[in-house]
């Protein structure tokens, strides 16, 4: 069907589905006898593990927002190099939960930082690798937010108390920025963008996710309907 890897991107803010719909999209694929690597940012890689701890899951840290940056800045250095660059020239599908348009959309709306140097600094990092096909899972900044920390309660098993993790304690304007930086973004590349509305069922995204990819490959809608029901 190809000769070259694809990198296929999910985007959104805090609790707006991509961790529930990444893979379903994954299970399908491979359905088809199609090779995917499933991974994210930050956290692909066993360093990235490491940056992930301090970018997320610390939550009482202060950090400034330039440090926040370059820590993304090195997670993808070190995630291109070992994981998507491979899998690329080998032929394979990536879905990746994530990437550049995150930076932008976090540390460029949500911090503040100048997106013009943010676009620079990925452009060094990226080594030209860019995704062919980003869903964007739009949703209302406090349903995202509702269902972020429902899925951290399921979880742990945890009170509603501290669960969130360093972003979601962000404010909500923090988050209104983001959400309002992922929409421009997907304004100024229409056709690469599939934005969807994240607060539909679990099963309407997953159905329009699925409508979309048999689109981008050029899949024949009587066989991918056989593979998938």
């Amino acid at each position: 069907m190809r000769k070259k890897g694809v990198l296929i991107t999910f985007e959104g803010v805090e609790g707006s589905g991509k961790s529930t719909q990444l893979p379903l999209l994954s299970d399908h694929l491979k359905k088809l006898g199609l090779e995917v690597v499933v991974t994210r940012e930050p956290g692909g890689t066993a360093l990235g593990k490491e940056v992930r701890s301090l970018l997320v899951e610390k939550k009482d840290w202060s950090m400034e927002p330039i440090a926040e940056l370059f820590l993304y800045l090195s997670d993808r250095a070190q995630h291109i190099a070992e994981i998507l660059q491979p899998a690329l020239q080998s032929g394979k599908i990536i879905l990746c939960d994530r990437f550049s348009d995150a930076t932008l959309a976090y540390q460029g709306y949500g911090r503040g930082l100048p997106i013009q140097e943010i676009i620079k600094a990925n452009a060094l990092v990226t080594k030209g690798i860019r995704p062919s096909l980003t869903f964007l899972l739009d949703c209302p900044i406090a349903m995202g937010l509702w269902r972020a920390n429902q899925r951290v309660l399921k979880v742990l098993g945890a009170s509603p108390l501290g669960v969130e993790d360093r972003f979601e304690k962000e404010p909500t304007d923090f988050h209104q920025r983001v959400r309002q930086g992922y929409l421009e973004l997907a304004k100024g590349e229409p056709q690469r963008f599939c934005v969807i509305d994240a607060s539909k069922s679990e099963e309407e995204i997953r159905e329009e996710i699925l409508q979309e990819v048999m689109r981008f490959f050029g899949l024949e809608d009587r066989r991918w309907r056989l593979l998938i029901l």
